[in-house]
C-alpha cells in the first residue's frame, strides 16, 4: 500500500553520508520503509557532488544525515561547504562524544547532533524536527547563481564567464561569495570587511576598493560601468543578477 503523502515522512528526500556500509544500508532501509527517498554517499566528495546534483536536477533534498568521520574530508568541511550555498537541515551523526566536537559542528552550520549508537526512532524524530525547522526557514538556495554571462558555483567555488573559467584569488572569491549569497541586498562595507578580512579590518575601506576593482576587471563586460558588482558610495556594495 502506498503511503499517504500527508504523513510526516512521505515524499521527503534524505542524503545519507556515512562510510560504514552496514550503518548506511540500515538507515536507508529504515527511511525508505517509512516513505523517504534516500541518496547515499560514502565520503565527503561524493556527498558534495550528490548534493549539487540533487539541487540542480529535477529533484531536491530535505535533509542531510552526515557522519563526521569520513575517509577523505572531515565532516566539518562538508558542513561548511554545504552552508556556503544551502540552508538544507544537516543532522550530524558521530561517535565523538566530546562537547567541543558538538560545538564545532553546530557552529559550522549543523542543525542537530546525534551521538552513536542511536535508536532509529530517535533519529527519525530528529529528522522530522529538522525538516520542519528547515521548511519554515525557507528552501535551500541553488548552488549555481547565473548573472548574465556569469555562472557562480557556490558549491565548487568556481566562476565562469561566457563558459570559460575565471581564476580568482582566495580573497577575491571570499568577497564575491559574501555578496552573491546576499544578492540584491546592500551589504555594508564594515560587514564585508569583518567577514572577509576579520573584525580588526572594519575601517580598511581601501581594501574593498582595490578588490572590488579587481573583480570588476575579471567579471564585468565594462568594468567602468558595472552591472553586477555595484558600489553604493558611503554605504556598501551589492551584487545584482
Amino acid at each position: 500500500m502506498e503511503r499517504d503523502p500527508r504523513e510526516p515522512d512521505a515524499a521527503r528526500t534524505a542524503l545519507v553520508v556515512d562510510d560504514e556500509p552496514a550503518l548506511a544500508r540500515t538507515m536507508a532501509l529504515n527511511l525508505r520503509a517509512r516513505g523517504w527517498n534516500v541518496v547515499t554517499a560514502a565520503d565527503g566528495t561524493a556527498a558534495l557532488r550528490a548534493a549539487t546534483e540533487l539541487a540542480t536536477g529535477d529533484g531536491s533534498f530535505d535533509v542531510v544525515v552526515l557522519d563526521l568521520g569520513l575517509p577523505d574530508l572531515d565532516g566539518i568541511e562538508v558542513i561548511r561547504s554545504l552552508r556556503s550555498w544551502s540552508s538544507v537541515p544537516i543532522l550530524v551523526l558521530s561517535a565523538r562524544h566530546d562537547s567541543t566536537d558538538k560545538v564545532t559542528a553546530l557552529d559550522a552550520g549543523a542543525d542537530d547532533y546525534v551521538t552513536k549508537p542511536f535508536g532509529m526512532e530517535e533519529l527519525l524524530a530528529r529528522l522530522r524536527a529538522a525538516v520542519r525547522r528547515g521548511r519554515s526557514a525557507g528552501e535551500a538556495e541553488e548552488p549555481v547563481v547565473v548573472a548574465g554571462d556569469l555562472a557562480i558555483d557556490l558549491a565548487r567555488r568556481q566562476v565562469s564567464r561566457g563558459g570559460r573559467e575565471v581564476k580568482l584569488t582566495p580573497t577575491e572569491w571570499a568577497l564575491l561569495e559574501a555578496l552573491v549569497r546576499r544578492r540584491g541586498q546592500l551589504v555594508p562595507s564594515r560587514q564585508l570587511l569583518a567577514e572577509v578580512w576579520g573584525p580588526g579590518y572594519r575601517t580598511e575601506t581601501n581594501y574593498l576598493r582595490v578588490y572590488s576593482a579587481q573583480l570588476r576587471r575579471k567579471l564585468e563586460t565594462d568594468p567602468s560601468a558595472p552591472v553586477h558588482l555595484i558600489t553604493e558610495p558611503g554605504m556598501g556594495y551589492r551584487f545584482e543578477v
